[in-house]
């Protein structure tokens, strides 16, 4: 754990750090290995699959991909991702893996110590963020070699483990393991303060903060960067450190920029519905594990009711499932609706999924199928949880239905907890009368930088800026690396 220091004051005043990222999942970890001179270039004598791409990038051998220009670079290319930045540096990397081929990576990776820009990485868990907090055994929905970080190869990785991937998947144990080691290989762990909470990020005079103490997490003082005269206003971090002890120390950092990588997984999602408060219904899937664990719940008790039809609601069921748990499956969609995940993965690749699939289609409340100990309500949704344990759905039609149940799992997605910004950050939001969501409203950020439009200084990684999957997530790390670089004059001549 790292300790809080109170530094004292001097005549210059305090110099804010020139970045803070807040956020220690894959976005800030792949950020903070480019802030930390990791400069990758085109790798000489390379081929990559696409003609016009690696025409681009002979045009400039000497000069690395982040100071080149990104939009003229990612003009054209197509794949996965509405981010050009992103479908970018994963063609980089992963050259031709939407076909199923293993090329490669075009990149090589220079360590250019003079480039490093100063920055703390601020975390509420180990390195690897929300990871460390999925039930370990739960395979991922994206294959293993697509979860790794630059320069470091998952698959390398799991080898000096003597393991292989399950389907050309990992385990969430192994992924936060992995993030875990990366830090400590790649030498990152020093810009890493974990067990830190923010409470407050907000705009303040630069002039304000020249005769303050400042309490911060910053161990060396050397690490300062040089106060960018020009600026007139610095952010102000605020939050508080976790001790050994369990005691909660106060801090503020002051910075230039600040990094906004928190991911999605803090809130999960509410129904609005009368009841949902009572202590038998739970917004997390570990919620199920514990119960199974400390055996509340087993082969004898009233169903779990399972609530949603995404992935996290598929993974309840499997595990319900494999435990002979009766189960109730209500879901607002029709089965056969496109827009529902599981009609839109290859049945190979994603087995298990298509078997909750199919168990939603084939035992349905109104005819019993080969599924025991499973139903499914399509086009349902709930009106209210009791005090009894009895739950009251309603169908398309209107029809009410009464069922007795164990326990109760809402897992409907989630969102992100932005309390420590103005208004909640819905200000940044595409559309600023709603929420920030990931997938219908993320933070509106200029596409190359990912830099928030509504405030200069102020970036957004992941989720937040729409990028849902880990192999996306890196572009927009190569982004903000790349604007950084150019606001602190590291670039080379």
């Amino acid at each position: 754990m790292y300790a809080l220091l109170t530094r004292p004051q001097n005549k210059s005043g305090f110099r804010p750090l020139p970045v803070v990222i807040i956020g220690n999942g894959p976005s800030g970890i792949c950020l903070s290995y480019l802030l930390s001179g990791y400069i990758p270039y085109f790798k000489r004598d390379s081929l990559h699959p696409h003609p016009i791409l690696q025409r681009k990038l002979e045009e400039a051998l000497d000069v690395s991909i982040l100071d080149q220009d990104l939009e003229y670079l990612s003009e054209g290319l197509e794949g996965r991702s509405h981010s050009p930045v992103a479908l970018l540096f994963d063609t980089l990397q992963r050259p031709d893996t939407d076909f199923g081929g293993t090329a490669e990576s075009v990149l090589t990776w220079w360590h250019e110590t003079d480039r490093a820009v100063p920055h703390l990485v601020l975390g509420r868990n180990a390195p690897g963020g929300a990871w460390h907090s999925i039930e370990g055994s739960m395979v991922t929905l994206s294959r293993g070699e697509w979860m790794g970080l630059p320069n470091l190869p998952f698959k390398d990785w799991l080898k000096q483990k003597r393991r292989g991937l399950r389907n050309n998947r990992a385990t969430a144990e192994d992924i936060a393991q992995y993030y875990q080691h990366y830090v400590m290989k790649k030498g990152l762990q020093k810009n890493f303060k974990c067990g830190t909470v923010v409470t407050s990020v907000r705009k303040v005079s630069a002039e304000s903060i020249s005769n303050h103490t400042e309490k911060d997490l910053q161990e060396n003082s050397d690490l300062l960067w040089n106060f960018n005269e020009k600026s007139t206003e610095v952010f102000q971090v605020d939050g508080f450190f976790k001790t050994v002890k369990g005691d909660e120390e106060p801090f503020s950092i002051y910075a230039e920029n600040v990094v906004l990588a928190t991911g999605t997984y803090d809130s999960p999602t509410w129904l609005g519905v009368k009841g949902e408060n009572l202590s038998y219904v739970h917004h997390q899937l570990s919620a199920l594990e514990e119960a199974v664990k400390n055996n509340s719940i087993g082969i004898m008790s009233d169903p779990v009711l399972i609530v949603g039809a995404g992935l996290t609601a598929a993974d309840a069921v499997l595990f319900a499932h494999h435990c002979n748990i009766p189960v109730i499956h209500v879901f607002r969609r029709r089965v056969s609706d496109p827009g529902l995940i599981f009609n839109q993965l290859p049945k190979m690749m994603y087995p298990e999924y298509h078997k909750v699939h199919q168990m939603m289609k084939e035992q349905s409340a109104a005819c019993a199928g080969p599924y025991e100990r499973y139903v499914s309500l399509p086009e349902h949704r709930v009106l209210s949880f009791g005090k009894d344990k009895k739950c009251i759905f309603q169908d398309k039609n209107g029809y009410q239905k009464v069922y007795k149940i164990s326990m109760a799992l809402v897992l409907t997605g989630s969102n992100p907890n932005l309390s420590f910004l103005p208004n909640n950050g819905v200000d940044l939001a595409m559309d600023s009368d709603q929420p920030v969501n990931p997938k219908r409203n993320p933070i509106d950020v200029d596409p190359f930088t990912y830099e928030c439009t509504q405030e200069k200084g102020l970036y957004a990684l992941g989720p937040l800026a729409g990028d849902n999957f880990v192999r996306f997530v890196q572009g927009g790390a190569l982004a903000v690396a790349s604007s950084l670089l150019k606001k602190a004059n590291k670039n080379p001549p």
